[in-house]
């Protein structure tokens, strides 16, 4: 009797407990910390910056319309993810978007067999629940493909009879940086949409907005540095913010700073090179290039930015700037597939030094 008068008494106390868990837990997560890239994504498609095109469809489908399948493609870094993140967010709500969002990046294994078993499977649930707050739900779930131009073809080939046969309860969203690697049956079925790389205008603005709400000293000379090493490349950019504020510890951002974080070759070293080249000693040539391998700056944001030396060098005729861009981009090659860094190196500068030897 006593045992059985306990019983209840016992069992009370656990739900006491994991409630007295979970609100530690919900306490410990409140703390973590988020990176910014995360913390600052558009949580709605109106957030989203420069891609007017993309939000215009979004939002008609939104109000109602059908959505499409679609194949958004463009340089890393201008909003593909979050884009249709943020759509899927407003369609479904925070309730049905686990069950109806299925995203696939290019870190899982995305072979025919996946296509086959865990896309199809997907795709051939039928479509229930509401909405909590009573708005309507879609008839139809989202497949995310990020990073699809990584798709064996056989994978794309797989997936263009599953897109044909589920089109009534399932939408795809095919995302890519080169859409010449996409199949083209894959492409007919999509409405296409390019995104642009952002304009420094629009990363400056999204900066200042960071800088602003994080408490950030930042001159403007320094923004203006972050936006042309990131290329175009807003989640390169609020990365390279987060890392320099936390290095500099909540003090100013300087411009030096930034080139450290970005691994950005010194103006000095890439004149220094050059001065060996004109030189036409290639004991000092030899000795510059090892100081710098040595040193540890990459060849690869080397070559980026000896590109634009040359380009806009005015002691050299257009000849010899075509000689030695072609060599930049044969070196370039060579370095992809994993060639050594000081032979190819000296090998480009042994071509600058004999096309500046003509000018002289």
């Amino acid at each position: 009797m006593q045992a059985f008068l306990k019983g209840p008494g016992v069992s009370s106390s656990k739900p006491a407990k994991e409630k007295a868990a979970a609100g530690t837990s919900g306490e410990n997560k409140k703390q973590k910390p988020v990176p910014w890239v995360e913390k600052y994504r558009p949580k709605c498609v109106s957030e989203v910056a420069f891609q007017e095109e993309v939000v215009a469809v979004l939002k008609k489908s939104l109000e109602g319309a059908d959505l499409p399948n679609l194949l958004f493609y463009g340089p890393p870094g201008t909003g593909k993810t979050s884009t249709i993140l943020a759509a899927a967010r407003e369609l479904f709500g925070p309730d049905l978007y686990r069950k109806r969002i299925l995203e696939l990046n290019a870190s899982d294994e995305r072979g025919i067999q996946v296509v086959r078993e865990k896309v199809k499977r997907f795709a051939q649930l039928t479509v229930a629940g509401s909405r909590s707050d009573g708005k309507p739900a879609p008839p139809f779930k989202i497949v995310i493909l990020d990073e699809a131009d990584s798709m064996t073809n056989a994978a794309q080939a797989a997936l263009r009879r599953t897109m044909e046969r589920e089109s009534k309860t399932t939408r795809f969203c095919l995302i890519c940086n080169y859409i010449s690697r996409i199949i083209e049956p894959l492409t007919s079925r999509c409405s296409k949409f390019r995104f642009k790389p952002l304009t420094d205008d629009i990363q400056l603005k999204r900066l200042l907005s960071i800088c602003g709400k994080e408490s950030i000293q930042c001159s403007d000379e320094t923004l203006a540095l972050l936006i042309n090493v990131s290329e175009g490349d807003l989640r390169k950019a609020i990365t390279y913010l987060q890392c320099a504020t936390r290095l500099t510890a909540g003090k100013g951002i300087t411009e030096q700073v930034i080139i450290e974080i970005a691994g950005v070759v010194p103006s000095e070293i890439i004149d220094s090179l050059l001065a060996a080249c004109h030189s036409s000693s290639f004991e000092k040539l030899e000795t510059v290039v090892k100081n710098m391998i040595n040193e540890g700056y990459a060849a690869t944001q080397l070559i980026n930015q000896l590109h634009d030396v040359i380009i806009d060098k005015e002691d050299l005729n257009d000849q010899q700037k075509s000689a030695i861009t072609l060599k930049l981009a044969e070196v370039d090659k060579c370095l992809i597939d994993g060639a050594d860094e000081y032979l190819q190196m000296i090998s480009l500068s042994a071509v600058i030094m004999q096309q500046f030897t003509q000018t002289t």
